[in-house]
């Protein structure tokens, strides 16, 4: 099998930045299936079978066999299964949106500082987990997308301010009546953020191959003289 030609750098860095998109888009595909799937057990949207059964060996509080309805432990027991599924969702999602978001942003920095990364470079933790850059993408004056863009950051960082709001309350020994509502409120903010961060990412994304426009016909110019080149050593000499 003939070995593949090499991809350019301007190439393999938006591979990378897409595969970031796929990856967020399988958890946010997971995460909805999770809640919907949570929905449909939903003792407020079913109602459980009457019917009946007996557990031999069991006795209830009267001395009598103890029945149960079998429909309605099965909707408790999904539910259970559901809701857990959908927390871990939540959170695969919420972080990979972040590093959606963070990666395009930082291919965007890079590129603009004339560097050539072939990828994506994060830096990880303690637990060897990719660890979000920063998000925020300056200098982008003249990209018709860009207040877009702008608007799209903001959101995010509403978001994750909440998101620490919250934390900061729930920290706290004691928490007034007034601040528990602040809290409340906050969490429903900071519940929006791995969808913020994904239509960011989206938006970035779409940034990444306009900062890469000038880098590939650099690119091209190199591969026409790579070409003339070869074609005029090709030519018999007379």
């Amino acid at each position: 099998m003939p070995e593949k030609t090499p991809q350019h750098w301007t190439e393999s860095l938006f591979d990378s930045v897409y595969a970031l998109y796929e990856t967020a888009r399988e958890y946010q595909t997971a995460h909805r299936a999770a809640q919907l799937a949570m929905d449909s057990v939903d003792f407020d949207r079913r109602k459980s079978h009457e019917g009946r059964i007996a557990i031999e060996g069991r006795t209830n509080a009267y001395g009598r066999t103890y029945t149960r309805c079998p429909h309605d432990h099965a909707l408790s027991v999904l539910s259970r299964s559901y809701r857990e599924a959908a927390s871990e969702a939540r959170c695969r999602y919420t972080e990979a949106a972040l590093l959606y978001a963070s990666g395009a942003a930082w291919a965007i920095r890079s590129v603009q500082k004339d560097e050539q990364p072939p990828v994506v470079s994060f830096e990880v933790d303690a637990d060897g987990d990719a660890v979000p850059r920063a998000m925020h993408i300056p200098g982008l004056v003249t990209y018709e997308g860009g207040p877009a863009l702008d608007g799209a950051y903001d959101a995010v960082r509403r978001c994750m301010d909440a998101d620490e709001y919250a934390e900061d309350l729930a920290g706290r020994a004691y928490v007034s009546d007034h601040e528990a509502g602040e809290m409340f409120r906050a969490g429903n903010v900071a519940d929006g953020l791995a969808d913020a961060a994904f239509a960011y990412g989206l938006l970035a994304q779409r940034a990444v191959s306009f900062v890469l426009l000038e880098p590939r016909r650099a690119r091209e110019r190199e591969l026409a003289l790579a070409r003339a080149a070869a074609q005029q050593q090709s030519q018999p000499t007379t």
